[in-house]
């Protein structure tokens, strides 16, 4: 029986390979992360492995939904960002927390091995997204 504590992820590997489960307890510094799947079986997943960590309301997602990719309408955030994969996805939303780089920064510097941001769409399915910082080609932080 899962507890209260247990958050819906949907798990995204910089293979294109999706695992959905719930995660308790997410430790960033480790290296690796454990994923309970809808048959309760406990997965362990390296975060090096990872391009993203969705956590979601529920996890078929809304048929039809076109997320929203821009800030209008949105109220303004001192930390709105625009990240590209290095898959070629985008997504924009604002920073939760301190911003993890120094300006002017080189990716291959972020001492940090993820960051949260919180979509830009309030009608996504998508509540938050840890993003692991070695899947991503490219962030911008917008508006600054």
């Amino acid at each position: 029986m899962m507890s209260e504590e247990n958050q819906k992820v949907i798990l995204r590997f910089v293979n294109g390979k999706m695992l959905k489960g719930f995660i308790r307890d997410l430790k960033i510094a480790e290296e690796y992360l454990y994923l309970e799947d809808e048959s309760n079986h406990q997965l362990k997943v390296r975060l090096k492995e990872l391009k993203a960590i969705f956590y979601v309301k529920k996890f078929e997602g809304e048929r039809g939904h076109q997320e929203k990719k821009a800030f209008s309408g949105t109220r303004p955030g001192p930390k709105r960002v625009f990240v590209k994969f290095r898959d070629g996805e985008t997504i924009m939303g604002n920073m939760e927390g301190e911003v993890p780089w120094q300006k002017g920064f080189f990716l291959d510097s972020m001492k940090e091995k993820a960051f949260t941001i919180i979509p830009v769409d309030e009608d996504s399915n998508n509540t938050k997204i840890l993003v692991v910082t070695t899947a991503v080609k490219d962030v911008a932080m917008i508006g600054t």
